[in-house]
């Protein structure tokens, strides 16, 4: 009897032991996840920072201006998760802030537009239209209301602006292949996941050239805001009254000098110019002026300018969208970027590239300021445990960095692409 009594206390004790432990394990594991979402937060203050450094008046920070990779916070780590916008994607991620007026504006663009990106079919870009414009009538291969009761469960077109990205799942049309293409962590890295057939998903051709789908290459948060330095309304250069060509020539006199102003003033004349790069190229400014005027003029009298996208960081296939550009010339954009990149604070330098004509017929769609940039931080805790990743969207518009968007990102995996996880191992093994 005694035997057994002891034997039962025995048991009873291992097992609240072992419980204990699992309990233990399960507590430890909770701290490197909560220290790893501390970690994004920090990461979040430290991009804030970085842009009331460097993203001032329309300026985009560069690489060089920060750190992105392996950023400490106490015993944690974070990354910035960005895109090169000069080079195709690898298999290697690149760390950094993205512009998000390097992408197209679902707000803005225009069916041709959408067309263009790879993968993109005339239907769907038709339903993108229809999804936000404010009528009824469906355009040819589109989608109203009578189009989304079909569907199980029926719901109405919305009709009116996007307000996210995501909201592209709501199109009639829309599917993940896509919308994420073969990148289902949305990394712009081929993982090994991603290049593997039909094995695992996403499912994939596996020729080792990541398609990254739609979400890589739109936006809805690019605009810049259409005010001076002092808060009053920048000069509008498509104004060609009599009272716009006056405001002109005052700002002109004031920053350039009287005689180079009225110069320019009769050069243009009462042509009904459409953006500033086409007021450049006809006024024939030089980047030395066109530097102490460019905060000072837009093409638009309204208060804010959506949707121009910023042709210093545009990726190669966001150029060849646009007209005036197209499949032909962006490779020569992204030549002349990789050659000068510290002649790239202008619009001066794409009239070079393009020529005349083609910079005056792209120059509606561009623009040389950004103000709003995403940053997409990936964290790990203590010890290379625990793991979080958040997206953060930050206006500049205002002069100081506020977070207009944030969406976890945690739930699609792993996102530091194969390096950076088995420099994590070998530092673990160190750890241990």
């Amino acid at each position: 009897m005694v035997l057994w009594i002891v034997f039962g206390l025995v048991a009873l004790t291992l097992y609240f032991a072992n419980s204990m432990s699992s309990e233990l394990r399960a507590a430890d594991n909770r701290v490197a996840q909560i220290a790893a979402e501390e970690a994004v937060a920090g990461g979040a203050r430290y991009v804030e920072f970085i842009l009331s450094q460097f993203a001032v008046n329309g300026a985009v920070p560069v690489a060089t201006d920060y750190s992105a990779e392996a950023v400490p916070v106490g015993d944690c780590y974070f990354w910035i998760i960005g895109r090169d916008p000069n080079l195709e994607l690898t298999d290697q991620p690149f760390f950094g802030i993205v512009d998000e007026s390097s992408k197209i504006n679902l707000k803005n663009a225009s069916q041709s537009m959408l067309e263009s990106l790879p993968g993109m079919t005339p239907e769907f870009a038709a339903a993108i239209l229809d999804w936000h414009d404010t009528d009824s009538n469906p355009r040819e291969g589109g989608a109203e209301d009578d189009v989304y009761a079909r569907l199980d469960p029926p719901r109405l077109c919305k009709n009116a602006a996007f307000e996210t990205v995501d909201e592209l799942r709501l199109v009639y049309g829309s599917t993940l292949d896509l919308l994420y293409g073969e990148d289902g962590n949305r990394n712009g890295v081929l993982d090994r996941n991603e290049d593997d057939g039909e094995q695992s998903l996403p499912f994939d051709d596996r020729n080792g050239v990541l398609n990254p789908g739609l979400f890589e290459y739109v936006t809805v948060y690019s605009a810049q805001p259409n005010t001076r330095s002092d808060g009053s309304r920048r000069v509008n250069v498509t104004d060609s009254t009599e009272q716009g060509r006056q405001r002109l020539r005052r700002v002109l006199s004031d920053k350039l000098n009287p005689g180079r102003a009225d110069e320019i003033i009769n050069r243009i004349g009462n042509i009904a110019l459409t953006s500033v790069l086409e007021f450049i190229v006809l006024a024939r400014l030089t980047a030395e002026e066109y530097a102490q005027i460019r905060t000072d003029i837009s093409a638009s009298a309204s208060a804010t300018v959506s949707g121009l996208i910023n042709v210093a960081t545009a990726s190669e296939t966001v150029l060849a969208s646009i007209p005036g550009i197209g499949p032909e010339k962006a490779p020569s954009i992204i030549a002349y970027r990789q050659a000068n990149p510290d002649n790239l604070a202008s619009l001066v330098w794409v009239a070079e590239v393009l020529g005349d004509s083609d910079a005056r017929r792209a120059g509606r769609y561009l623009t040389d300021q950004s103000y709003l940039f995403s940053a997409d931080i990936a964290a790990v805790g203590r010890s290379g445990r625990g793991y979080a990743r958040v997206k953060f969207v930050f206006d500049m518009s205002k002069g100081k960095p506020r977070i207009v968007y944030r969406q976890d990102l945690s739930a699609l995996g792993w996102g530091l692409g194969a390096t950076v996880r088995e420099t994590l191992k070998q530092a673990k093994e160190t750890w241990q």
